[in-house]
C-alpha cells in the first residue's frame, strides 16, 4: 500500500482550495497553478516509475480492505494517463496565462480547472464503479463551469444543451450501477471481475454491459451519441477547448477500455461486436464532418470523433496487440488533440475567425504556426515515424489477424481522410497571398505548442523506449488476473 497513489488527486485539489482565497490576485493564481502543475508531473512520473518497479500500486482508504472500503488503484495503464493529463494541465495552464484575462480568472477560472484534474485523476484511478461516478461528476461540474466561462450567449445555449445530455447519462449511470449492485453485491472492480466470470444469469449482466456502453458512449463521444459534441466544443475559449479535447472524451475511452476488459468478459462475442460497429460508424461519420467543415474548429473536433473510433475498435479486438495500439494511440491523441486546439486557437486569434477561405497567406508572417499545422497533420494522419502511425499500424494488424478485413480498411482509409482534413486547414491558411490576418505577438503561444509537438515526435521516434510501458500496461488488460489479485490480496 502506498500513498503514491492519491497525491495526482490531493494535489490539484489542494490547489482548487489555495485558489479560491486569491481570485483577485492573478500573479498569485498563475504562481500557485504554474507550482502546482510542476508537482503533478513529478506525482505522475514518480507513480509510473514505482508501478515499473514495484508492480501495481494500490491504497485502501481509511484501511478498509477492498472491496469494502473506497480502493485507489493505479496500474502502468493509470499511471501512463494520470501523467499525460499533468503535462497537459501544465501545457493548457500556460496557454490560459495568455490568452485568460484578468475579469476572466477572477471568476474562479484556474479554481475550476484544478477541479477538472481532480475529476480525471480521480477516474483514472479509482478501483470501483461508483467512484467512478462520483469523478465523473467532480469533471462534469467543472467542465460545465468552464464551458460557459466568458459568458456569451452561444456559450449559455451550449452549455444548457451539455448539462442535460450529461444530467441524462448521469441519471443512467446510476441506474447501471444500481443493477450491477443488485445483480452481483458489489461494486470494487475487481470483486465485480470475480463475481461476473461465475455468474450464470450472464443475459441481465449483457443488458448492464450494454447500459454501460451507453453511458460511457455519451461521455466519450461514441457514435450515435456524439452529436452533443460539436455545438458544446464549438463555444468555449481555445485554452478550454484544448483541455476538454485532450482530457474529457479519453475519460470515456478509458472507461470502455476498463470495463469491458476487466469486468464485462462474459459475453465478448456479442457485447465487443457491438462496440465494434459502433466504433466504426463513429470513424465514418467522424472523418465525414472532418472533411466536410470548412470551420477549424469542427475540423479538429470531428478528428475527435474519428479517434474515438479508432480506439474503441482496438478495444473491442480484446488481443494484446489491439490494446497496446489502443494505449499507444490514447496517450499520442490526447497529447496531440491539445496541440491542434493551440494551434486553431491561435490562428484564430491572428485571423479573426475560425473559417476558412477568409483568410491566407500565414507562413510569411507565423511560419512556426504554419509548420506546426503541417506537424499536426502528418501526426494525425498517422505517418511515420509520427507517433499517430504506431498506435493506428497495431490496431490495424490486430484486425487484419482477427480476420476483421474490411473494419481495417475503413481503420486505414480514415488516416488518408484525417490527414486530408488537417492539411485542408494547412493550405488554404497559410499558402497562398497574405490577407485577412493582423501582426498580433503570439510567441507566448508557441511554448505549449511546441512542446506537445516536441513531445509527439519523440514519442514516435523513441517508441522503443516507451514499447515496455505499453506492453506492461496492456498486458493487465488482457491477463485481469494480475489486477484482481493486487487488488484483493491482503
Amino acid at each position: 500500500m502506498t500513498n503514491a497513489v492519491i497525491f495526482p488527486i490531493a494535489i490539484p485539489l489542494t490547489t482548487a482550495v489555495l485558489l479560491m482565497f486569491c481570485v483577485k490576485s492573478l500573479r498569485a493564481q498563475k504562481m500557485i497553478s504554474l507550482v502546482s502543475a510542476g508537482a503533478l508531473i513529478a506525482a505522475g512520473a514518480w507513480l509510473v516509475r514505482l508501478v515499473d518497479h514495484e508492480g501495481m500500486q494500490k491504497l485502501d482508504v481509511g484501511n478498509w480492505p477492498a472491496p469494502f472500503g473506497i480502493t485507489l488503484v493505479s496500474d502502468m495503464l493509470s499511471a501512463l494517463l494520470v501523467l499525460t493529463t499533468s503535462v497537459i494541465a501544465l501545457a493548457c495552464l500556460l496557454y490560459s496565462f495568455f490568452t485568460i484575462d484578468a475579469k476572466q480568472a477572477s471568476m474562479y477560472y484556474y479554481v475550476f480547472f484544478q477541479f477538472l484534474i481532480v475529476g480525471v485523476n480521480g477516474a483514472f484511478t479509482t478501483g470501483d464503479i461508483f467512484n467512478l461516478f462520483v469523478f465523473y461528476e467532480v469533471m462534469l461540474m467543472s467542465s460545465y463551469a468552464l464551458l460557459v466561462h466568458g459568458g456569451t450567449k452561444i456559450q449559455l445555449q451550449e452549455t444548457m444543451k451539455y448539462m442535460v445530455i450529461n444530467v441524462f447519462s448521469s441519471a443512467l449511470f446510476v441506474i447501471a450501477v444500481g443493477y450491477l449492485y443488485a445483480v452481483t453485491g458489489t461494486l470494487n472492480m475487481a470483486h465485480l471481475a470475480v463475481r461476473i466470470s461465475g455468474a450464470e444469469n450472464t443475459a441481465v449482466l449483457t443488458v448492464i454491459c450494454l447500459l454501460f456502453l451507453i453511458v460511457f458512449g455519451l461521455k466519450g463521444a461514441l457514435f450515435p451519441f456524439y452529436v452533443w459534441m460539436p455545438g458544446a466544443y464549438s463555444a468555449p475559449p481555445a485554452a478550454v477547448l484544448a483541455l476538454f479535447g485532450g482530457l474529457l472524451t479519453k475519460v470515456g475511452v478509458y472507461s470502455i477500455l476498463r470495463t469491458f476488459s476487466l469486468i464485462f468478459r462474459q459475453d465478448v462475442g456479442y457485447t465487443h461486436t457491438i462496440l465494434a460497429w459502433l466504433a466504426i460508424a463513429t470513424v465514418v461519420f467522424g472523418v465525414i464532418g472532418a472533411v466536410a467543415y470548412r470551420d477549424m474548429r469542427q475540423i479538429a473536433i470531428y478528428n475527435i470523433v474519428a479517434a474515438i473510433g479508432v480506439m474503441a475498435f482496438g478495444i473491442s479486438l480484446m488481443t494484446e496487440e489491439s490494446m497496446e495500439g489502443t494505449i499507444f494511440y490514447l496517450l499520442q491523441d490526447m497529447v496531440m488533440k491539445t496541440a491542434l486546439f493551440f494551434i486553431v486557437g491561435a490562428i484564430a486569434y491572428v485571423a479573426g475567425t475560425n473559417q476558412l477561405g477568409r483568410f491566407s497567406g500565414l507562413l510569411g508572417s507565423y511560419p512556426l504556426l504554419g509548420w506546426a499545422v503541417f506537424l499536426s497533420a502528418l501526426a494525425l494522419g498517422g505517418i511515420p515515424p509520427f507517433s499517430g502511425f504506431i498506435g493506428k499500424a497495431l490496431i490495424i494488424r490486430a484486425a487484419f489477424e482477427k480476420g476483421q478485413l474490411l473494419f481495417a480498411l475503413v481503420v486505414l482509409l480514415s488516416s488518408l481522410l484525417v490527414l486530408y482534413s488537417v492539411m485542408k486547414i494547412f493550405i488554404q491558411s497559410c499558402w497562398g497571398e497574405a490577407r485577412g490576418y493582423e501582426q498580433k505577438r503570439v510567441v507566448p503561444l508557441y511554448v505549449p505548442i511546441v512542446a506537445l509537438l516536441s513531445l509527439a515526435v519523440l514519442y514516435g521516434v523513441g517508441a522503443e523506449f516507451v514499447r515496455p510501458y505499453i506492453a506492461q500496461a496492456a498486458a493487465t488488460l488482457v491477463d485481469p488476473s494480475m489486477y484482481i489479485e493486487s487488488v484483493l490480496k491482503e
